[in-house]
This record gives C-alpha cells, sequence and structure tokens, in this order.
C-alpha cells in the first residue's frame, strides 16, 4: 500500500454551529430515561445549572480527543464562557499546536498494519492518522521560532503564559490555545514536559536559558479555588487531568457540581475508574453537590451534552 492510499480524508473540526437541533437529543434521552440515557439528561441538566450557578467552572479532558474533530467544540467551549479554567495533558498542547501550524490529520482504521504505517511514516491514534511530518517537526519549528522572541522578553514563565503566547501566534480558529488566549482563560497542564511541546522547551532552555514556573500555575489555581463561590466541572478521561482538577478543589472541601466522561471502571482501584462518590471521601466533591457519571465514547456523547448548553451564555 502506498502513502497517498493511506491519507486520503481529513479529520475535521467541529463547532457549536455544528450541533444546532441535536440538542433535541437530550429531551429525547429524558423520556426514554434508562440506563446511559438517564445519563446523559441528568449530565446535561447539571452543566446547564454550572453554568448558571458555578463562577468557577473547569474543563478536563485528555489529549487524545484534540486528535478528532473535538478540538473545534474544546475551542468554542471556551470561546463562548461556559468554561474558565483547562486543565489537560501535555498532548493536548502537541497535537493543538501541530494542527494549528498546518499539521494535517486525517481519518484512518484501528486496523491497520503498524509495521506498514512505520515503513510510510505514519503515526496512529487510534483510527486517526498523523503523518510523521505533520506532527514532530511542526511543534519543534514553532517551539524553535517562539522561545527566543519570549526569553529576550524574560527568562523564567508560567506554562499558562506560555501557552498564552503561543495563542496569541495562532491564527486557526478551531484552535484551544488561540480561543484561552483570546478569552484570558488559563490552560494548566501538570504534565507539560511529557510529551513533544514539553521536550523541545528543554530543548530551547539549554539555548535560551527559558525556566518554566509551574509553582506559579498552582499558585493561579489556588487563588482560583480560595476566592470562589461554587466551582464545577467536565471532566473527560482520566488520569493527571482528572487528578488535578478534583485536587485543587479539596482546598475548598470540594466541588459544587462534578460530571464525569468516561470509559475506565472503578474495580482496579484507578483514579480514571474512580467516581464521584468516591471524590467525596476525599473532600474533592461536596456531598451534596450535583454529580454524575456517563460511560460512554466522548466523541459520541460530548457532542450532545455541547448542545444542550447552546441556549445558554455564561
Amino acid at each position: 500500500m502506498k502513502r497517498e492510499d493511506v491519507l486520503v480524508e481529513e479529520v475535521e473540526d467541529v463547532t457549536l454551529n455544528d450541533l444546532k437541533g441535536l440538542d433535541k437529543a437530550i429531551e429525547v434521552y429524558g423520556k426514554i430515561y434508562g440506563f446511559s440515557a438517564e445519563a446523559v439528561y441528568k449530565s446535561s441538566q447539571i452543566l446547564k445549572e454550572m453554568v448558571r450557578e458555578a463562577d468557577l467552572r473547569f474543563l478536563s479532558f485528555t489529549a487524545n480527543l484534540v486528535s478528532t474533530g473535538l478540538r473545534g467544540i474544546f475551542a468554542d467551549l471556551i470561546k463562548r464562557g461556559f468554561f474558565n479554567v483547562v486543565i489537560t495533558t501535555g498532548g493536548t498542547v502537541d497535537h493543538d499546536l501541530a494542527r494549528s501550524f498546518g499539521g494535517r490529520y486525517y481519518k484512518g482504521s484501528f486496523n491497520y498494519d503498524d509495521s506498514m504505517l512505520r515503513e510510510l511514516k505514519i503515526h496512529r491514534l487510534g483510527n486517526v492518522l498523523i503523518p510523521f511530518e505533520a506532527y514532530g517537526e511542526v511543534i519543534e519549528n514553532a517551539v524553535r521560532k517562539v522561545i527566543p522572541e519570549l526569553t529576550r522578553e524574560k527568562k523564567e514563565w508560567p506554562v499558562y503564559e506560555l501557552l498564552w503566547e503561543f495563542g496569541k501566534r495562532i491564527e486557526d480558529g478551531n484552535s484551544i490555545l488561540r480561543a484561552a488566549y483570546e478569552k484570558k482563560v488559563p490552560v494548566i497542564v501538570p504534565g507539560v514536559v511529557d510529551g513533544s511541546f514539553g521536550t523541545n522547551l528543554f530543548v530551547q532552555s539549554q539555548f535560551t536559558g527559558l525556566r518554566i514556573n509551574l509553582f506559579e500555575d498552582m499558585r493561579l489555581l489556588k487563588d482560583l479555588v480560595f476566592s470562589c463561590k461554587k466551582s464545577g466541572a467536565l471532566i473527560i478521561g482520566g488520569g493527571i487531568s482528572k487528578h488535578h482538577t478534583i485536587w485543587w478543589n479539596q482546598f475548598k472541601e470540594g466541588l459544587d457540581y462534578a460530571v464525569y466522561l468516561t470509559t475506565a471502571q472503578e474495580y482496579d482501584g484507578s483514579l480514571s475508574g474512580a467516581k464521584p462518590r468516591e471524590a467525596i471521601s476525599w473532600n474533592k466533591v461536596l456531598p451534596n453537590a450535583k454529580q454524575q457519571i456517563i460511560y460512554g465514547d466522548a466523541t459520541i456523547i460530548l457532542p450532545i451534552l455541547a448542545s444542550s448548553l447552546l441556549s445558554y451564555s455564561a
């Protein structure tokens, strides 16, 4: 098989405008009610109340989703003011930068032969295909261009400010970092060194003296949490982004609103699979919080949840 036979159709970003009419499905699920339909319906009601009542609203998600068309929805949720803090993983920065600066991702298959893809110089992320030249090289070039400019201004940067600077230089309307810069929404990446962006920051630090200050990111979260009246979170996936979100909310005795969207199970004791009720015992979710967990694929569920917010403004 040749490269041109594999890289045929690009992944496209979806925006909230593309979801018009989908919000009617929420009412249908409310009528069906049984099993997962109840969870989706109740979650939509919690998110609506959270947008109305909570002054601190977290959007937490994992990087794999940014390789899909959900990227545009995440950006829109930020631009429209539904969420005012983002907590995510290092790969989110990678994928957003790669796609913002010209990297093209393609529709593929879980069943492709990975040895063949390696020979064709194509990465596979599930059923999304990423040509080698659309990823690492693009991120490296972006970091190599921007960091010398920034270090002439100052050597030490909080990561969230560094990401705003990258967002400032992005012209892609579906970029998460661009949306965050425009709305001055902090993007908190506690594992920023785990990925291409972080590695390239390290490389540039050897030449420019760049230093990143994660303590300033923590200081910002501390100030936001301690000063808020109510907090809520939509947490998609698990791992470090989920934990960092609920961890900081323990310092105000827990989230007032919590919606988890996940495929992870709790039987192995993992944080990723832990339900909101477990977080109550850690003071990370309030005992009387409005909370719900949905088991399902975010590429299917998130557009439905997001559509339910279309009639609301934060």
